[in-house]
């Protein structure tokens, strides 16, 4: 799919051809700088337009989209609720590589966030609850102490998904993977959802 990517230079790719790209480039970037690839900037805005961005890690990715987690009472899950359009950065440094995903963002199932939130280590699972993220804090000690309640409330291993605690599949309608090239003459290349498949064009550096 990479080939074919490569290849062309504007007309229409086949269904898969950015996700095949992006497989190719993110386990390069694994081999690269393991301790960051999966993370990248999530854009997100208000229904009025006011944005915010942050970095989150990417948990999952097929050709359905993009899956990461959050508190639901985040800013970016509130944000998510009334505005659901966002944008995905990876920038890979060692490799001089960035790619750029714009879609729609929707809640996954109940089932894959049970999944996912029993694979995390139990202190992670502790602090989901602990934690009303973005909310301000007096102290740390306040956190410690919310902590060490959770803890006493689950002690086994055993600790449920808070239901204010889930996760968001951003499902993609817009590539972009750009890379280095000396300069300044850097590589473009774009891929618009169109249909069942995608469009592909380059753009000016």
């Amino acid at each position: 799919m990479a080939e074919i990517a490569a290849e062309a230079g504007a007309g229409t790719a086949a269904i898969g051809a950015p996700f095949g790209l992006f497989g190719e480039w993110f386990a390069a970037a694994a081999a690269a700088e393991p301790d960051n690839t999966n993370a990248m900037t999530l854009a997100t805005a208000t229904p009025d337009g006011v944005p915010s961005a942050r970095i989150v890690l990417l948990k999952g990715w097929d050709e359905r989209g993009f899956v990461f987690y959050t508190n639901l009472g985040s800013r970016k899950g509130t944000e998510l609720d009334g505005n659901p359009r966002a944008a995905l950065l990876f920038h890979w440094k060692a490799l001089a590589r960035q790619v750029r995903i714009e879609g729609a963002a929707a809640p996954v199932s109940e089932a894959e966030a049970d999944e996912y939130y029993a694979s995390r280590p139990r202190l992670s699972r502790i602090g989901a609850w602990a934690s009303e993220q973005s909310r301000p804090l007096a102290s740390r000690a306040d956190l410690e102490a919310r902590l060490a309640e959770i803890e006493a409330r689950y002690p086994g291993e055993t600790v449920p998904r808070p239901p204010f605690w889930s996760g968001f599949r951003l499902t993609p309608v817009r590539f972009e993977f750009w890379e280095d090239r000396p300069f300044r003459l850097h590589d473009r290349r774009t891929f618009v959802r169109a249909g069942a498949g995608w469009r592909t064009g380059l753009l000016y550096p």
